[in-house]
């Protein structure tokens, strides 16, 4: 960061992503001033009684004297920022961007003459809640955060945003805004559309007593976890990048009708390849990355059916002074898991909880 006496930042939007990148601003950088404006007063409260925030704004104007203001609302609230921003920002202000899609805010960006302050960014972060309340400060360490200037701002503000990301823990990653959005599409977006589909097939296929609901556990319902993401957030990311999840889900069909032929043809060879090619390219992913995609950091274990098995390995885990997120009981053991299923906020957590178990003779199932 600029390493000038008094810096300030502007944040317009306060859910998870604005909340937690200002929350790692707080911690990292204690004495920024940090500014927030948001149409939730819960939020602005909740960040002002956290300390998060130096002061509350009543209106976009206040934010004249910022080095970074930070657009964290959803984008056509940004877009409708943007003409008040264009006349009350400085010259060397930085001005930025969250968002999953970059060509909605690219457009808008290019018809107000504002090239020379933006750099949009994305940090491949998410999670299961939303809003101030589920934000915290270390949700973008270690991520990687995209990075995707627009063609005319200097390189010194693109050097310095960027030592900005890495000084906040992330890996920032430089691409153009068209790239970035094709990139997204894969990797996010239509396996969001397939995820949802897969649940769609099965709920279709369902009994009045919901027997395939009771069955669905396991891998059915670890690839298709994204599914349960808010309906309104995706209806807009969609209809934000139409041409590249079109042409995605395209190739997508290609890749069904292959599989469709090569069974009705008895192709074995064609079959074998298939899922060898995409258990090969599987096994490549790092397992320990951060995407787009956030993971789930969870342990599986065995326990005996008898009195207080559970809450003695709850304790084992709170003794150890490490903060469990969530526990769950599995009936469909297909890949192998155990029957108690135990979820933390992150990997060291999830690692150190499996140390743990192990000593007290647990057997443990990592993923």
């Amino acid at each position: 960061m600029n390493t000038k006496e008094h810096f300030s930042i502007g944040f317009i939007g306060l859910g998870l992503i604005g909340g937690s990148i200002a929350k790692s601003i707080r911690r990292i950088f204690p004495d920024t001033e940090i500014l927030g404006y948001d149409v939730d007063q819960e939020a602005l409260r909740l960040a002002l009684e956290d300390h998060t925030l130096s002061k509350t704004v009543t209106s976009i104007e206040a934010m004249h004297n910022c080095d970074y203001i930070f657009l964290c609302a959803p984008v056509h609230y940004n877009i409708a920022y943007l003409p008040i921003l264009k006349r009350i920002m400085k010259d060397d202000c930085i001005l930025t961007d969250v968002g999953s899609v970059k060509s909605d805010i690219y457009q808008a960006i290019h018809d107000q003459k504002l090239e020379n302050y933006f750099i949009g960014g994305h940090p491949m972060v998410g999670s299961e809640r939303s809003g101030y309340e589920a934000a915290h400060d270390r949700l973008v360490e270690n991520a990687y955060y995209f990075v995707t200037p627009s063609e005319t701002v200097s390189e010194d503000k693109v050097d310095a945003f960027r030592t900005f990301i890495e000084d906040l823990g992330a890996i920032p990653i430089l691409y153009s805004p068209e790239r970035h959005d094709e990139i997204t599409a894969y990797i996010s977006h239509i396996p969001h559309v397939i995820a949802s589909s897969l649940v769609n097939l099965v709920a279709a296929q369902d009994d009045e007593n919901g027997m395939l609901k009771q069955l669905a556990a396991g891998g059915f319902k670890d690839i298709t976890r994204i599914a349960s993401s808010n309906p309104v957030v995706w209806e807009h990311i969609l209809l934000s990048n139409p041409s590249n999840v079109v042409k995605g889900l395209q190739t997508f069909r290609n890749e069904l009708d292959t599989m469709i032929t090569a069974i009705e043809s008895e192709d074995a060879r064609g079959i074998y390849s298939f899922f060898d090619h995409a258990k090969d390219y599987r096994n490549s992913i790092p397992e320990h990355a951060t995407g787009v995609i956030r993971m789930n950091y969870e342990v599986y274990i065995d326990i005996p059916d008898e009195p207080n098995a559970i809450a003695k390995a709850v304790t084992i885990i709170g003794n150890a002074g490490i903060n469990l997120k969530n526990i769950g009981i599995t009936h469909n053991r297909e890949d192998n898991e155990g029957v108690l299923r135990l979820a933390f906020y992150d990997n060291e957590s999830a690692i150190a909880a499996a140390e743990q178990l192990k000593q007290h003779q647990y057997t443990v199932y990592e993923r």
